[in-house]
């Protein structure tokens, strides 16, 4: 994915010459070409470009269970509650309960491979009803699971979520110390775009815990 995201210089056009033809449904390749597309998407930060084209992936799919379905429902959870939360709480939760399902059944078969995004997806669905203990505890949890696991980047991304619960809880020296883990993971990872992300949100941050130290004097 930092790839696609820092180096990647294929066009859309480009995209669909290599994937032949998008409409014929007997071309297996579709699959392939949304969930990149989804992956993508998600990782640059275009919410409704993602879910369109997780979407079009899942309806290529259709009952057909593979690896890269349960690794697109974990982006589907997230990305939902990153489109919903504050507009459709009750939309957020059915979506997010539906993928942590999906994700319980997958972590039970593989955990290496799962635990780390079932609890991210768990502690984004906490964080949804404000219980704080169970949400910080599963972002924790995400975060030791995907370094277990050697996810780099899914490390980073559960550092980064973490960061941002805690700076809409308005703990800005705690959001700090995510958002710096966070942006150490995407070093290593190699996504210039991320670091980039994070530093910007470090910055802003900065400023809050300055203020409140200043308060403090």
């Amino acid at each position: 994915v930092s790839v696609l995201i820092d180096k990647g210089q294929a066009t859309s056009i480009e995209a669909k010459a290599a994937f032949e033809d998008l409409n014929d449904p007997e071309n297996r390749l579709r699959g392939v070409l949304y969930f990149h597309q989804a992956i993508q998407a998600y990782w640059s930060g275009y919410t409704e470009r993602c879910q369109y084209y997780i979407g079009k992936y899942l309806s290529v799919i259709g009952q057909d269970v593979r690896l890269s379905t349960f690794q697109m429902e974990f982006y589907h959870g997230l990305n939902s509650i990153d489109k919903y939360r504050g507009k459709n709480t009750f939309k957020c939760r059915e979506i997010a309960g539906n993928c942590i399902s999906t994700m319980r059944e997958a972590a039970a078969n593989s955990d290496w491979n799962f635990t780390n995004k079932l609890c991210l997806l768990e502690a984004e669905r906490q964080s949804l009803s404000y219980n704080h203990r169970q949400a910080i505890a599963s972002y924790d949890a995400s975060i030791t699971s995907a370094r277990k696991s050697g996810f780099i980047h899914e490390q980073g991304l559960a550092c980064e979520k973490a960061g941002f619960y805690h700076k809409r809880n308005g703990a800005v020296c705690k959001a700090a110390e995510y958002f710096k883990q966070a942006r150490e993971c995407y070093e290593e990872w190699g996504s210039s775009m991320k670091v980039d992300f994070i530093q910007g949100e470090l910055n802003n941050v900065q400023i809050l815990v300055n203020s409140e130290l200043a308060r403090e004097r």
